[in-house]
């Protein structure tokens, strides 16, 4: 049985408060499209895609809040309660809102001088270049942003990056020790485990792009160690320059 992973996200209760709403809509858009629209999440501008349709749906705010919040019992949906920042929070549940038709959603303060939302880290030059590809929609699935998260953006297949690789060529022969080879009714695949239970056993198939999330029966599945998947064949996309950038700017977004 195949489950579509959906990449959902949560909001912390707020009161209304002086900020720009165009400008917390328009950084809830920017959120939303770099981990939420997806084509195996709830598509461009909430229209459906893996997930459900969340735009015109005629939820209230309240609704939104609360079902995001507390995610959904028994389904793919979980709460993602450290998933994006207090500021991105607000913004892309303030954005969902206008997506169903709410004029002026409730926004709040959440730091920063005079009540204003707090910037986002302000990059130049290559960082800012190198950030610009990591999460490149015209990509689709071909970017960084499909796989990895930094800075609470993005989807989070692979474990969190801990170690910025030093070149190009190291990211390209990138070691995957985590990648797994599991068999399922004959059919043999990459894999990423996450969880093998009695119940059930939880992977992401690597063989698709993006990767699908599967649970299988125990039974149903063998789990060998290694596979023959290789960290190159997920960014070709990208050009040698493209690459450089992307390592700098992981590198900026690594420091404290």
């Amino acid at each position: 049985m195949k489950n579509v992973f959906l990449f959902l996200f949560i909001f912390i209760p707020a009161l209304a408060g002086g900020q720009n709403l165009t400008d917390v809509l328009k950084q809830g858009e920017d959120v939303f499209n770099k981990t939420c629209a997806t084509g195996y999440c709830h598509g461009a501008q909430g229209a459906g895609g893996g997930a459900p349709r969340v735009s015109a749906r005629g939820f209230d705010q309240t609704f939104i809040n609360n079902t995001v919040t507390r995610g959904i019992p028994n389904t793919s949906m979980p709460p993602f309660t450290n998933a994006l920042s207090r500021a991105d929070l607000i913004a892309v549940v303030a954005y969902v809102a206008k997506l169903n038709g709410i004029a002026n959603p409730t926004i709040a303060a959440v730091g920063g001088r005079d009540g204003l939302l707090e910037p986002p880290p302000v990059l130049s030059g290559d960082d800012a270049r190198g950030r610009s590809l990591f999460f490149d929609a015209v990509r689709s699935f071909g970017r960084c942003s499909t796989c990895h998260e930094v800075n609470s953006i993005g989807i989070p297949v692979a474990a969190p990056i801990a170690a910025v690789p030093a070149s190009v060529a190291a990211l390209k022969t990138l070691e995957t020790p985590r990648v797994s080879t599991v068999t399922v009714g004959g059919e043999s695949m990459p894999a990423l485990v996450l969880s093998n239970k009695s119940q059930a056993v939880l992977f992401y198939d690597l063989t698709t792009t993006p990767p699908v999330l599967r649970t299988e029966a125990p039974a149903a599945v063998q789990i060998r160690d290694g596979s023959n998947w290789h960290h190159s064949s997920a960014i070709g996309s990208y050009n040698e320059a493209e690459l450089t950038s992307i390592l700098t700017y992981l590198r900026a977004a690594a420091k404290p």
